[in-house]
Formats: C-alpha cells, structure tokens, sequence
C-alpha cells in the first residue's frame, strides 16, 4: 500500500449520529405535529383550554381515538389494514349490551365474552386475508358493511324495532367491575388535592375536575404494553418482519399467518374495548356507534409513523397521533374558527404525514 492512500473505512463500523437515530423513529412527525398544533392552540385559543378540565376534556376523546389507533397502528406495521374497527365498536356494543341487559350476565362473565366475540370476527378477517390472497382492505371492507347490517338487525330484534339499546348502567350498577370500565379513576386523590389548593374547585370544595377517564387510564396502559411488545420482544421482531417481507419472514421461520391472525384479533379487540367503555359511560348503546372511526383511527396510526406499506411505525406515534386528533377536534371550541374545517385538518394532516414519513425515511436510510 502506498503512502499517499487513505485506509478504507468499513460503512457498517461508521458510528451512527444522534440526530440520524432520532430521525429514523417513525413518532418523529407526530411529536413535531404535536407541538406545533400545542403552538397554534397557545395562541389562538381561550386559555381555559389549557386548564386541568380543559386537558381532560381534550384527552377523552384522544384516548378513546387512541385505543383504536393502536389496535390499527399494531395491524398496520405487520402490513394489513382492518377497515371494519369502526363497525366493531357498534357490533361488539350491541353484543354487551345484549348480554349485560337481556342475558343479564354479571361483567366478569359478560366482558370477556363480548372480547371473544370480537377476536372471532379478528379471526375471519385475519383467515379470510390469508387463505384467499384478497387484499385487507377489501376483505374487511366487506365486514365494515356486514357488522354494521349484523348490529341493525340485531338491535331491532332485541329491542322490538328500535336501534338504540336501553338500561346498561342499571343492569351494571353496584358490579366490582364496573369502575374499571366507567367512570373516573383516583377521585380521593382529586378531593385531597381540591382541598389543598392545588386544584381548581367549586363553592362546594369539591373539585371541578373529579378524577382520570378511565379511558385515559386504558389508553396510556396499551401504548406501553405495545411499544414494550414492539421494542422489546420477539414477537415485536416478528411482527416488523411480516409486515416488512412476508416471503423472507416466513422463509427465516416467523410464523407469518398466527402473527397476522393474531394482529387482526388485537385490532377487533381493542374496538371491543372501547366499546364496552363507551357503552357503559352512555348507558345505552347504538347502531351509529364507532361510525367512520375507522379511517381517524388509521389517518392517527399514519401521523404516528406508520407506512401503509407495513413493517415500520410505533404505537408511540400512533399515542401522539391521537392526542393531536382531540386537542383539534376539542380546541377549535375554544377558539373563533368554524369547526368544519377539522375535515380539512384530516385531510391535510394525512397528506403531509405520509409525504414525511417517506422522505425522512429515504434520505435516512438511502433509499431511492
């Protein structure tokens, strides 16, 4: 070798730079959407939306959207779509419903039996994907039609012609289960806080926020556990794998089909979930229930990061993703503007979170 060459430097021992490793995490664009759309509201909105009761309010419906998401954000990254989550949420409400009122089942018999309606339903779209080579998209277009016909028929026929089941929350007053699933969660810890002062109250002293949705509780519990999966687990690896190259995955040994089947299964579940949730905080359930959820919960899991190719995304995104979904949907009643033009966000945000996901992505990675 001659002097005046330079040594050759092996690409794979270069050191990765901290900016290149935070710009390859696919929450990247939701946190900066997150802040932003925080920015926008600091400024234009009544500062009352920033407010402990202004948060909570915000962050209800952000956790209700979010339960959904991640079920989506999961199904998304192993590279399949379940359109039909939106219906899930009325067919497995009614199927609560009908078991807690009309069977009169307790909560500890009747929930997991709605949860294992809604993972057989995860099943047939998961088996219906696979054995016959149709796309997700269409298969469960399909069921989007069918469950939401399923919950129609069946309200009517449970009810005696109406669409709209009564009598919940007397059928499970008093149940253990009941503040799991309904209502707010740490009220003693609000009073105590009331009456120190660190939270606002009313006349009375009681505080005016009275405790957690326990909604929240359960949304912030599932992104964990599924980013815990993601990360830290092999069926995480696996998962990114199906979703990334079916055939290599299953040439190297993952269980391509029972990872896909089981996603499919998660996703429905988590619409139970929400709908038991909702069911009972309303005291009734509804044909309309869950209606076009599907696609704000698909939109939210791709301002998280996920590509609708598959293989790459968080549920970490898709958390953020849905907080952002809320904090529009309830901060423009805070401010002048004409809430119609939330559609218009929809639309935007999706357009501009693919076009960055893809960017960011290539000129990390190389692509071309």
């Amino acid at each position: 070798m001659s002097a005046d060459s330079a040594p050759v430097t092996d690409e794979r021992l270069r050191e990765e730079t901290t900016i290149a490793r935070l710009m390859k995490r696919p929450e990247l664009g939701a946190i900066a959407g997150l802040i932003l759309v925080t920015g926008f509201f600091l400024v234009t909105a009544d500062r009352t939306m920033f407010t402990l009761s202004g948060v909570m309010n915000f962050l209800t419906p952000a956790a209700q959207l979010g339960i959904l998401a991640i079920g989506a954000a999961m199904l998304m990254i192993g590279g399949e779509f379940d359109l039909s989550i939106g219906s899930m949420v009325a067919f497995a409400g009614m199927i609560f419903g009908a078991l807690v009122v009309n069977a009169g089942l307790p909560l500890i018999v009747a929930i997991p039996l709605t949860l294992c309606a809604a993972a057989l339903i995860g099943v047939i779209n998961g088996q219906l994907t696979i054995r016959t080579g149709l796309p997700s998209f269409i298969v469960t277009l399909a069921l989007l039609f069918i469950l939401r016909g399923l919950t129609l028929v069946g309200l009517k026929f449970l009810t005696g012609g109406s669409t709209q089941l009564r009598g919940v929350r007397d059928a499970v007053e008093g149940d253990f289960l009941a503040p799991l699933f309904s209502g707010e969660a740490f009220k003693g810890l609000f009073v105590m806080l009331g009456k120190m002062g660190l939270v606002d109250t009313f006349k009375s002293g009681l505080p005016k926020v009275p405790g957690v949705p326990v909604e929240i509780l359960w949304f912030v519990g599932l992104a964990l556990a599924a980013t815990w999966v993601l990360l830290r687990t092999p069926i995480g690896n696996w998962v990114f794998a199906s979703g990334g190259d079916a055939n290599a995955a299953a040439n190297s040994g993952v269980p391509v089909r029972k990872v896909k089947v089981a996603l499919f299964m998660f996703a429905a579940c988590c619409a139970a979930l929400l709908a038991i949730m909702q069911v009972m905080d309303a005291g009734s359930t509804d044909a309309r229930r869950g209606f076009q959820k599907e696609f704000e919960a698909i939109i939210a899991a791709v301002i998280g990061g996920c590509l609708l190719t598959g293989g790459y995304g968080s549920a970490i995104g898709a958390f953020f993703g849905a907080i952002i979904f809320g904090m529009v949907v309830i901060g423009l009643t805070y401010t002048d503007i004409d809430q119609d033009w939330f559609q218009v966000f929809l639309g935007g945000m999706l357009l501009l979170a693919v076009i960055f996901n893809n960017v960011i992505r290539k000129r990390v990675t190389g692509e071309r």
